[in-house]
């Protein structure tokens, strides 16, 4: 049965209530690579408690994972990718809290028949006793087998163009081949990531990394080169997921630097794949010496 786009737009789920701790921070930052440095206090800071303790801001994609609206979208669940990730960082993450996440389909974007759907979610976390907004995560699902319903609400957004120069930075970490299994315990338990049958039938050889926890790699690298890894400089960071990357490969994070916007690219240089594409991250710039 054909997406029924109304309906969709209209889809208005309840608030979904969260909670966190310092340790799911921790282990959010173990996560996405952060520690490989043991003697860089900067980078320590998101990993061991302590008065400067840190949040990297893509962690609230993890801190209110809450998939209901695809199971309620109508879409091919099968048939579907995540293709874009985008998130506004309204103030820091504190390390404890509690949240209360509020849900609305964004757009919808029929692509044609035989070529797809892109339906864009916008998810925002506020804190559950003041009402004040920490941060918002647009998801955009590519649903393969949903194109052709005649509706779109508008256009659809364009991707950040990479800068054709050479990059300012580039920023290079190990994944490790338990990556994936460590990445699912911060909330995403696809088996995709971690049962080798259920990646076999996806065509995979084996279980691949999440696409998320590729992003959090990228957003360390930003943090790392646009930063000087404080988090409150962060304000809003975005990628199309453009192909998986394995459990043990090693990820290359070139950066362009633009005042307050940073563009990036993620590769794994080894199979010359580009897995994120069109990043840009607006951060608060260090003033020029």
């Amino acid at each position: 049965m054909p997406v029924d786009p109304e309906k969709l737009l209209a889809l208005r789920l309840p608030d979904h209530e969260c909670a966190w701790t310092q340790r799911d921070c921790q282990l959010y930052a173990l996560a996405t690579g952060f520690g490989h440095d043991p003697v860089d206090e900067r980078e320590l800071r998101y990993v061991c408690e302590g008065p400067g303790f840190q949040v990297s801001p893509s962690a609230a994609v993890t801190l209110y994972y809450d998939d209901r609206w695809m199971r309620e979208s109508g879409v091919d669940l099968a048939m579907s990718l995540h293709g874009e990730q985008r998130q506004r960082f309204h103030r820091p993450i504190p390390p404890e809290g509690r949240g209360r996440v509020s849900t609305r389909i964004a757009g919808i974007y029929d692509k044609g028949p035989g070529r797809g759907l892109l339906v864009v979610c916008e998810q925002v976390l506020r804190d559950a006793a003041t009402g004040e907004p920490i941060a918002t995560n647009v998801i955009t699902n590519f649903a393969r087998a949903d194109g052709g319903i005649g509706f779109s609400s508008g256009t659809a957004p364009q991707p950040h163009a990479i800068p054709a120069r050479p990059p300012d930075a580039v920023v290079e970490a190990q994944t490790r081949p338990e990556q994936a299994l460590l990445y699912r315990l911060c909330g995403d338990r696809n088996p995709l990531h971690a049962d080798p049958a259920t990646a076999q039938a996806a065509g995979f050889t084996r279980p691949i990394l999440h696409g998320m926890c590729t992003y959090g790699f990228a957003a360390r690298a930003v943090l790392q080169v646009a930063c000087d890894y404080d988090a409150r400089r962060l304000l809003g960071l975005g990628a199309r997921l453009s192909a998986p990357v394995m459990p043990g490969d090693r990820v290359r994070t070139e950066l362009w630097l633009d005042g307050d916007t940073v563009s990036f690219r993620t590769s794994v240089p080894a199979r010359e794949a580009v897995v994120l594409n069109n990043g840009r991250a607006d951060v608060i710039a260090a003033p020029r010496a």
